[in-house]
């Protein structure tokens, strides 16, 4: 006698998640009805529904517990996502192939000595906060690299944010496996010719802030601003992993690449 046995799924309990515009309430509200839904803790995949915004969020919420993350895209950027399909899902998600990320750590000191500590996915970011440039000064390893930049910030980005905030700053490119960092000034006016460095992603940077009183400086880890900040120091948090899950042929690898060539 011949037993009936469902299909096996790589993922069985899917939450999904919305990034709450029209669209993505509706295209949840659908794939809920079709595969229905867990708690977003208990699952063994979280399905995001939106732009690139909300995948941060999600990576953010689950930072640290190691839960693979599928972006489909229902949003006005979505370098981040997958193309919107819900028949299929199932298969897609037995199919995907997972990306590991690792964010940045920054602590920051404010004026009032507070140390203040937050992770970024994408970029750690040092901005002046009145109409006058910051002025900063850059150890690399407790080695000072530079005495005095004066700009509108200051970048710090990972691989998967070479592609973000850096590269609108024309900061370079980096394949996702790279084990660089890159150092992106931001409207540099001294020294002029300083376009930045690319730095090992074991290093750490220790940017001090001087005449912080005169020129208020804010340090933002992706969405997560802490002003008055007089020291920032930033390091690859490798012990961090972070699962990004894509379809065949659509890699985060494979998007850097494309990015590169213009498509």
């Amino acid at each position: 006698m011949q037993l009936s046995m469902s299909a096996k799924h790589r993922f069985e309990r899917i939450a999904f998640l919305s990034s709450g515009t029209p669209e993505a309430n509706t295209a949840q509200a659908g794939l809920i009805e079709r595969y229905g839904t867990v708690d977003p803790e208990t699952a063994d995949v979280v399905v995001a529904l939106g732009g690139d915004g909300l995948m941060l969020q999600t990576l953010h919420r689950f930072m640290g517990k190691n839960k693979p993350i599928y972006g489909m895209k229902q949003g006005s950027v979505g370098f981040l996502m997958n193309e919107f399909h819900g028949p299929d899902l199932e298969q897609r998600l037995d199919q995907a192939e997972a990306s590991i990320v690792h964010p940045l750590l920054m602590e920051a000191t404010t004026m009032q000595g507070e140390s203040v500590k937050a992770r970024a996915i994408n970029e750690v970011s040092i901005l002046r906060q009145s109409y006058q440039a910051a002025k900063m000064q850059i150890s690399i390893d407790g080695k000072e690299r530079l005495a005095e930049l004066i700009a509108d910030g200051l970048l710090v980005a990972t691989p998967v944010g070479s592609t973000a905030y850096n590269l609108s700053a024309h900061g370079p490119i980096l394949p996702l496996d790279a084990t660089l960092m890159p150092l992106t000034p931001i409207a540099a006016f001294r020294p002029r010719r300083w376009r930045g460095a690319l730095l090992p992603d074991t290093a750490h940077v220790t940017i001090n802030i001087l005449e912080a009183d005169k020129r208020p400086v804010a340090a933002v880890a992706d969405h997560f601003e802490v002003k008055n900040v007089v020291k920032i120091v930033v390091a690859m948090d490798h012990v961090t992993n972070l699962v990004l899950l894509h379809d065949p042929g659509h890699s985060l690898n494979e998007r850097i690449l494309r990015e590169q060539f213009g498509y």
